[in-house]
């Protein structure tokens, strides 16, 4: 990837109204592309200036910009392109773009803008550009870092993020004493970071997250003035977060998820006023939050799982005070303590709340019905009991809830039925966006898939593994936006609701392990987006619905309902003796340390299940 900006340029020759030049280098671009682009065509459109993606200039009628981005186009970049001698924008991006780039390319002295990303281009850039762009303002590249890069004394923005660079990083960076933001992330750079953060006096952004780094924090960093946004998850740092937030006073984003810190939280992180959003998770932290986390009244963001945090109730008490808080995920912590009741407890802005696996005891608390703006709750793998609370109906904005894995009991409140937002199949997510990242069990149980934003999660309702009884309410029916229905491993009874078939967008449906009867409705085979079908182990009977998706789902997906039969001559569907019946133990899942564990039992079907199913993985 290439994208190289250097701000406006200054230098376009004027006397320039040929246009002659430009259709022939467009012309020989074309030719060297092994189809033609359709809307190129001097017959029947003359004037090239009304090409798709060709941008002239409205007085001379000379090429300015040259964006073909996410074309499909093939082949080789001809040295033709050259002729655009005006041009100041070239987007090649997303294509499928092979062979060299022609030297000539790197020549144009107009160029403002130039994007080669995601293609397939041979060779190496060469360092010349270094010296014919000297006032370059902005490099975003791929491949090795020529060491030109470093006299670029205007360099404001270095991005290097999604390569493999390896090694240490070149102390030389601490030359560019303009740099307002570097982006190493995502690369293979090891040992400790160079303490060069002094002279980089203007640098705002700084992303070194996902590589090998080791050691503490550089001195010049965890001191920086100008820092802004610092992002570090996902590295081998270690020792005490020593942060210095008397001078990080304009410090807004922290990440330094998934380290080795040790120690408690610093009380003094309080000092960073300004702080939006923080990532400490999977960290060996062992302590109570700082009482002082009660002034950080910007916060929005806070992801505390996996770091051997105690006293969940303090906890609380502390975080009520954030009254900006939309994003509070504690997973992994606070060992079989007491969920909460306290009526003072006050989360008004609460939009994502995530608290599993954590073998919390007691009942869904009364305070949690004020969360009128909540969007995503989790409180599986706990040992919650007492009854689903009719309230969660009222939730305009909840499209996903998970309470899998603990001991509800009672019938499932008809009021989930009423979910406004998964009614609205085409509902649109409003929210801020964490400085932290996401992750969520899926084909690769042993990394999880990473998400920007928590709109990314399918819209779903995931009640399995409880002790719920009585019926599935028909009223599920009008949750259209409803990609995944889970309700596996109850004492559920009475029919499957043919009403089901309104869930136009379901993809995964499980009722197994329940005590359900009647017959399978035909109807179900309208749900064209239904992949996970599994019904086994209940008391169902009647003919296997045939057509649509049902053509496609194994018949262990139907085993032990023995009234259940494919057609008149085939007989019921034969039985497999059930490996692990009953319940599954919770203290046999902590063993594979939620979230990231999963890898450990891939090849066990319940397991599979669990990982397309329900669940998050967050750092």
């Amino acid at each position: 990837m290439l994208l190289i900006s250097f701000g406006t340029s200054t230098n376009i020759t004027q006397n320039f109204t040929n246009d002659s030049n430009d259709l022939k280098a467009l012309n020989g671009f074309s030719k060297c592309l092994e189809s033609n682009i359709v809307e190129w065509n001097s017959t029947m459109a003359p004037n090239y200036c009304t090409w798709s993606g060709v941008t002239c200039d409205g007085l001379l009628q000379r090429v300015v910009q040259l964006e073909l981005g996410s074309r499909k186009l093939k082949g080789k970049v001809c040295e033709s392109i050259a002729g655009l001698d005006q041009l100041r924008v070239l987007n090649l991006s997303q294509n499928f773009l092979n062979g060299f780039l022609p030297d000539k390319l790197f020549h144009l002295q107009n160029l403002e803008v130039i994007d080669l990303s995601n293609n397939y281009f041979q060779g190496t850039i060469s360092t010349e550009i270094c010296t014919i762009w000297n006032q370059a303002r902005v490099f975003k590249m791929a491949g090795s870092i020529p060491n030109s890069i470093f006299k670029l004394q205007n360099l404001s923005v270095l991005h290097l993020q999604d390569n493999k660079l390896s090694g240490s990083l070149n102390k030389s960076v601490g030359n560019l004493s303009n740099l307002v933001e570097l982006d190493i992330s995502n690369n293979e750079f090891s040992g400790t970071l160079p303490d060069i953060f002094g002279s980089l006096s203007r640098l705002k952004v700084f992303s070194g997250d996902s590589n090998g780094f080791s050691g503490q924090l550089p001195t010049t960093l965890v001191n920086s003035q100008s820092i802004e946004t610092l992002i570090l998850d996902n590295n081998s740092f270690s020792g005490a977060i020593n942060l210095n937030c008397s001078a990080m006073k304009n410090l807004t984003i922290l990440g330094l998820g998934t380290n080795q810190f040790h120690g408690p939280i610093p009380g003094n992180l309080s000092d960073c006023l300004g702080l939006e959003s923080i990532n400490l998770a999977r960290n060996r932290l062992n302590c109570l939050i700082p009482e002082s986390f009660k002034n950080l009244q910007f916060l929005s963001h806070l992801s505390l799982s996996n770091a051997s945090l105690y006293n969940l109730s303090a906890t609380l008490e502390v975080l009520t005070h954030c009254r900006n808080l939309s994003t509070l995920v504690l997973t992994l912590n606070y060992k079989n303590e007491e969920m909460p009741q306290g009526q003072n407890l006050e989360f008004s802005n609460l939009e994502t709340f995530v608290l599993a696996n954590n073998q919390i005891k007691g009942s869904i608390p009364k305070w949690l019905s004020q969360c009128k703006k909540l969007q995503m709750l989790d409180l599986s793998w706990n040992h919650l009991s007492g009854t689903i609370p009719p309230w969660f109906g009222k939730f305009d904005n909840l499209y996903y809830l998970d309470l899998s894995n603990n001991s509800f009991t009672g019938n499932i409140p008809q009021s989930l039925a009423m979910l406004l937002t998964l009614q609205n199949m085409n509902f649109s997510l409003k929210g801020t966006v964490p400085g932290f990242p996401f992750y969520k069990k899926g084909g690769n149980v042993l990394k999880g898939l990473k998400y920007k934003r928590v709109s990314s999660f399918r819209p779903s309702l995931v009640i399995s593994n409880n002790k719920l009884e009585g019926p599935i309410w028909p009223g599920f029916g009008n949750l259209k936006g409803l990609h995944v229905f889970d309700l596996k491993e109850n004492s559920l009874s009475g029919p499957i609701p043919q009403q089901l078939s309104g869930m136009t967008m379901l993809e995964t449906l499980d009722f197994s392990h329940n005590e359900l009867s009647g017959e399978i409705p035909q109807s179900l085979v309208k749900l064209s987006f239904l992949s996970i079908f599994d019904v086994s182990y209940n008391q169902l009977q009647g003919k296997i619905p045939t057509g649509g998706q049902f053509d496609t789902f194994p018949p262990t997906s139907f085993e032990e309902n023995k009234g259940l039969y494919l057609d008149e001559d085939s007989g019921s569907i034969p039985s497999q003796p059930e490996q692990n019946p009953g319940r599954p133990d919770h203290e046999k899942f902590e063993i594979f340390n939620w979230p990231f564990g999963f890898g450990a039992i891939a090849g066990f079907l319940i397991t599979i299940a669990i990982c397309f199913t329900s669940g998050w993985v967050f750092s």
